[in-house]
């Protein structure tokens, strides 16, 4: 009656490499009820994130955002009118923003660096979710969230972050504690973000900022969105834009921990692109091609979702097997990203893999996809690279770091997998002078 699922809750990474070694690019497995299809490798890939959305559709499968985002946003909308929603975003994340957004990324930085003192030590994961929170918050919501995000913000979102789990994504609506606090959560933050838009209405001010481009969209109808519609797309972008990065962050800091000869590698870098008294901006981090490598190397070490799922809409044909409607159809970067037949030496720590002449990423459209892929690519891929980047470009630049034990297991009881906790690393200030800033 239950399948797969004892094993797959214990380890769905290894119930997944398991399937693939036994059966290849498609095989079927069942959690109780529920029969899944994993598409592995590059190929599958391709007919996975090419399928319609009357084909492949996210919107059943993930209505355990619904409680967190609201009513009538995202996951609770048709895809085009998600589409619409999402889209107004898109001017937003262009060059000239992205350009503003790399300055608060490095005042977000700098200020937590300066309050680590000169050594000590720190749980990784806490203090990166604490970090990208300060920086998501100032880039994406604005100044007057982030100023709050001491008094109260952050308690809320990080009750919010707990809704997202094994259990919610079965059962949403189950009146668990960690579900009651995710309701009230939600109620703060949506009384939180319409007292500022009520007072930018008063007051006439109009920063430029997600949400004051959200007060002024319109849809394709020429109705104007409401509050609870613009708090909806507002939290779905910040848990795009930080849930993930924390995640991702953590894991590039635990990987140059335990690489020091390429930490060290990186320290040059920095040295050569900002030891002539460039300041970090977007242009400059561009030109950080090591590092980028080491943030591409780790996404692909450790995607922070281990699996993307959409509902089997109409009967499929991929080959030779048949996909029956009402399955579920997934992808896991946890599995591809480790095929021999793709990435040489899969397990390795490699991060020239991603450099010429390798280039390992580029044998195929889909070897990569931490941030999804086709239509669903991740929008805020190159905000996150951005800000990972700006982040281990300030802590290489002050501290050394060491990790003291082995490489921490990944918590798979949450659906965003970052490290077992706590995971504590100690830190030393740098002799040597900062290289910027």
């Amino acid at each position: 009656m239950l399948g797969h699922l004892a094993e797959f809750r214990k380890d769905p990474v290894s119930t997944l490499n398991r399937g693939w070694r036994d059966h290849g690019e498609i095989f079927r497995l069942r959690l109780g009820p529920r029969d899944l299809v994993l598409f592995v490798g590059p190929e599958a890939h391709d007919f996975y994130f090419r399928a319609s959305d009357d084909e492949l559709d996210a919107k059943a499968v993930y209505q355990f955002t619904v409680p967190i985002f609201g009513r009538g946003v995202a996951y609770d909308v048709a895809p085009e009118l998600m589409s619409e929603q999402l889209g107004f975003l898109f001017p937003a994340l262009g060059a000239p923003s992205m350009r503003r957004f790399v300055r608060l990324m490095l005042e977000e930085t700098s200020e937590f660096a300066d309050a680590l003192g000169e050594e000590g030590e720190i749980d990784l994961p806490s203090a990166m979710n604490q970090l990208t929170v300060n920086i998501a918050s100032h880039c994406l919501l604005g100044r007057e969230v982030r100023e709050q995000v001491d008094e109260g913000f952050a308690e809320a979102y990080h009750d919010l972050q707990k809704g997202i789990n094994t259990l919610g994504f079965f059962l949403p609506r189950l009146p668990t504690a960690a579900h009651r606090s995710r309701d009230r959560a939600r109620r703060r933050v949506a009384a939180l973000f319409g007292e500022i838009m009520a007072e930018r209405r008063r007051s006439g001010a109009a920063p430029d900022d997600f949400m004051q481009t959200l007060m002024r969209a319109q849809y394709k109808d020429g109705r104007a969105l409401s509050d609870d519609e613009i708090t909806g797309i507002l939290l779905t972008v910040l848990f795009a834009g930080q849930h993930t990065s924390a995640v991702l962050a953590t894991w590039t800091g635990l990987e140059l921990m335990a690489a020091p000869s390429y930490a060290a590698r990186l320290r040059d870098e920095i040295q050569e692109v900002y030891g002539q008294g460039e300041e970090l901006s977007l242009a400059s981090l561009r030109r950080q091609t090591a590092l980028e490598n080491a943030v591409r190397e780790c996404e692909r070490l450790h995607p922070p979702l281990i699996l993307l799922v959409r509902k089997v809409l109409k009967p499929l044909r991929f080959g030779d097997y048949d996909v029956p409607a009402g399955a579920l159809a997934m992808v896991s970067p946890a599995v591809s990203h480790r095929l021999p037949s793709v990435f040489a030496d899969p397990e390795r720590f490699h991060p020239e893999r991603f450099a010429p002449p390798a280039r390992e990423d580029k044998s195929h459209r889909y070897a990569l996809i931490g941030f999804g892929g086709g239509k669903h690519l991740c929008m805020g891929k190159h905000f996150a690279y951005a800000q990972l980047k700006a982040i281990w470009t300030v802590l290489l630049d002050r501290f050394e770091w060491v990790l003291d034990t082995a490489m921490p297991a990944p918590n798979y009881g949450s659906w965003v997998t970052g490290p077992e906790e706590p995971c504590r690393v100690r830190y030393r200030r740098r002799s040597q002078a900062s290289a910027f800033g």
